[in-house]
């Protein structure tokens, strides 16, 4: 019998204990869950403005002659698209077609890409990378060398423009600004769909940059938010997590994020498979629930049409701003389910009823 790996630690914990945060393992980190409550800091975000630390996502950089080329035919989304001081979402995926990770990629130029995977498959990320990468072009695993804050809500620009940060670029632009004396990254994304931002200062200076985060927050109307409200915001926008919607056995095509696999492109991880899967069809697609009465719908739950058996949920909770159960589930193509129609869902045995929609759930202003 082997003992469960040490939890990692970020660099602001203390700073969450002195906020009244509760804790849970995610991706093998110790990370803040809630401090008032996920449905408070859900509407705070929603609302007014929400403070997020997800330190625990990876870090990677890929520097060298071509840097920017090799990454092109290796993840999934065209950087052709973008250009310095842009980023991209896109995927790492096996040849088989499988997610190894979905990621943001940040085009600082065209011999530097800096990467944001997540936490729990950062080292895959980069091993993938290192065995295919061309002997000038290094990948290095910088996973403790940043921090990663996100200010999401409609009040988000309030709270940087108070601390002097830059808050006019286009939506995945950046900025490399200073806050509080730190030197600091500042993207404008989010994984709530509220309009927001994403910064990243050098993991040793996170508390100075966090406290000054907090109070513009608060000095705003929002609240600190921990990873239980995180995940109740991109549920209702639909938004997939690796390891629900997202996987070694869960396609991008089945998972709606064909969009985000450049077709043209000569080369990518996993193209024969993907292209092979498109022509065909996918065997199954995502799509959201939306329970028509009582029950909060979870992960793994069977879904029924009829007394027949045609999918999965992926996620499930209960939607704050809907105040109902939604979640999101993989449904076999063949079955014929459509949006608009009913279904159940079979939670513990009682059959919970439920429409089928396409995310996102709930409509935001992202200005």
């Amino acid at each position: 019998m082997t003992d469960a790996p040490e939890l990692q630690h970020g660099p602001l914990e203390d700073r969450h204990r002195a906020l009244g945060a509760s804790f849970a393992e995610f991706g093998g980190w110790l990370m803040p869950v809630s401090y008032a409550g996920t449905v408070s800091e859900h509407n705070a975000t929603r609302n007014a403005v929400g403070l997020f630390d997800v330190s625990h996502l990876g870090k990677a950089l890929v520097r060298g002659p071509g840097a920017a080329r090799f990454v092109n035919s290796a993840l999934t989304n065209d950087l052709r698209r973008i250009g310095p001081g842009k980023a991209q979402y896109t995927l790492c995926c096996t040849e088989s077609g499988g997610v190894i990770d979905d990621l943001i990629a940040y085009y600082v130029a065209d011999d530097e890409i800096f990467l944001v995977p997540n936490a729990a498959n950062t080292a895959a990320v980069v091993d993938a990378l290192r065995a295919a990468a061309p002997a000038e072009v290094t990948i290095t695993n910088l996973h403790r060398d940043y921090a990663v804050l996100a200010v999401q809500g409609p009040r988000s620009n309030r709270v940087l423009a108070a601390l002097g940060l830059p808050t006019d670029m286009d939506y995945m632009g950046y900025a490399d600004s200073v806050c509080s004396g730190v030197p600091v990254r500042v993207c404008r994304t989010g994984y709530t769909g509220e309009y927001g931002y994403e910064l990243l200062p050098p993991w040793e200076s996170a508390p100075a940059v966090f406290d000054a985060l907090v109070a513009a927050v608060f000095q705003a109307g929002g609240e600190p938010a921990g990873l239980g409200a995180r995940d109740t915001l991109r549920t209702e926008m639909g938004y997939p997590l690796h390891g629900h919607e997202l996987s070694l056995d869960i396609s991008p095509l089945q998972a709606r994020c064909g969009w985000a696999i450049g077709w043209q492109k000569d080369a990518f991880f996993g193209r024969n498979a993907l292209l092979a899967e498109k022509e065909v069809g996918p065997r199954r697609l995502l799509r959201g629930l939306r329970t028509v009465g009582r029950g909060v719908l979870r992960p793994g739950l069977t879904v029924l049409d009829g007394d027949r058996a045609v999918g999965v949920t992926t996620s499930g909770t209960f939607s704050p701003t809907l105040q109902r159960g939604i979640a999101l589930a993989l449904i076999d193509t063949d079955a014929g389910v459509q949006d608009g129609q009913h279904v159940t869902v079979d939670v513990r045995g009682r059959a919970v009823d439920c429409d089928v929609v396409r995310p996102p759930f709930v409509e935001v202003k992202t200005r």
